[in-house]
């Protein structure tokens, strides 16, 4: 547990108390008090417990919610305080698609913002920094803080969605290339599908958690303030709409990797289909010239094996020069008269 004390006025904010000191630490209304609760062991898990029960007085319920994890984003509104739940996410160290949410719970009320998480938070420590050097934040009111530690948790959102770009530029070249084999690459696919999948069901849901804090629902939260709070909904807005996005793409990945395989499909059953074509009528006059009749013409000349051999490379070259001229080998794209023109 870390407790962070601005008084009005201070130049500096002041940590080192204890849980006995904040009962009159809250009392006086011009001190912000932020308490981090860092529940990594039963026995922390307790005394955070306990804290939020008996030192707070916050609603029984909340307490259970807040010491267990795996809950969908919230926020509840109550007479003296809010009470809230977002996610975190940090890079899997596999790739993005194996990202690892975090949840952190907390509580905004007059004078006092409480965090509580079991993971270490990236957002949160980068606030504790901000507010050691500068005490800005803090002179603003709970309101701004908690506006801080949001707005840094929602921007350690871009680098996964970065990685998630990279990655699928990545697996669209693959895909057109053909690199690896069929099944790798429906299994990337699949994976960086539910990966994305999973981004937008996460963002979609703080969503509307942003969205109730950043439109004047709660009296916690001052007007002036609000403009801060739309920034971040505004920022986790683009987030979700990127991601859905990439789920579009990495959908449209499949009809790519299986019109792809359908092309090579096709240019290989052509391929037999004109040396099957070429081979047909050879058989057919080796085939004639093999019934060892007696009277069969040219079958005594002594040039009759090279006059029909010959005869049947001019068919082979004859029906080449067909298929090519039917567009079916060997072709090209035409280039229009209009776009040679320009090029």
């Amino acid at each position: 547990m870390e407790i962070f004390l601005y008084r009005k006025g201070s130049p500096k904010v002041e940590e080192g108390f204890s849980s006995d000191d904040l009962p009159e630490l809250l009392a006086d209304k011009d001190n912000l008090i932020w308490v981090d609760l860092f529940g990594e062991t039963p026995a922390r898990v307790e005394e955070a417990k306990d804290l939020l029960l008996n030192v707070f007085k916050f609603h029984y319920l909340t307490v259970e919610d807040c010491i267990e994890t795996r809950n969908q984003p919230k926020v509840e509104a109550f007479p003296n305080y809010i009470y809230f739940i977002v996610h975190g996410i940090k890079p899997g160290e596999t790739g993005p698609g194996n990202f690892v949410t975090k949840e952190l719970d907390g509580y905004l009320g007059e004078n006092f913002v409480v965090t509580f998480r079991d993971q270490k938070f990236r957002s949160i420590r980068d606030v504790k920094q901000q507010i050691r050097s500068s005490t800005f934040a803090c002179s603003r009111g709970p309101a701004y803080l908690l506006h801080q530690i949001l707005d840094h948790l929602v921007d350690l959102y871009m680098p996964i969605v970065d990685d998630f770009d990279t990655s699928i530029n990545v697996l669209e070249d693959s895909v057109f290339e053909m690199r690896g084999s069929g099944n790798t690459l429906l299994e990337e696919i699949m994976g960086l599908r539910r990966s994305v999948a999973r981004l937008r069901r996460i963002t979609a849901r703080q969503l509307d958690v942003l969205y109730r804090i950043s439109h004047g629902e709660f009296p916690q939260i001052p007007e002036h303030i609000l403009p801060f709070f739309r920034d971040v909904h505004d920022h986790l807005l683009r987030i979700s709409d990127l991601s859905e996005s990439y789920r579009d793409l990495v959908s449209g990945l499949f009809d790519i990797h299986f019109s792809v395989i359908a092309n090579r499909t096709n240019d290989v059953m052509k391929t037999l289909a004109v040396l099957s074509s070429i081979i047909l009528p050879l058989s057919l006059v080796t085939g004639i010239y093999g019934m060892n009749f007696d009277h069969m013409p040219e079958l005594r000349s002594p040039n009759g094996y090279f006059l029909t051999l010959g005869a049947m490379a001019l068919l082979a070259i004859s029906l080449l020069f067909y298929f090519w001229r039917r567009g079916w080998i060997f072709n090209r794209d035409k280039v229009k008269p209009e776009d040679a023109a320009n090029p």
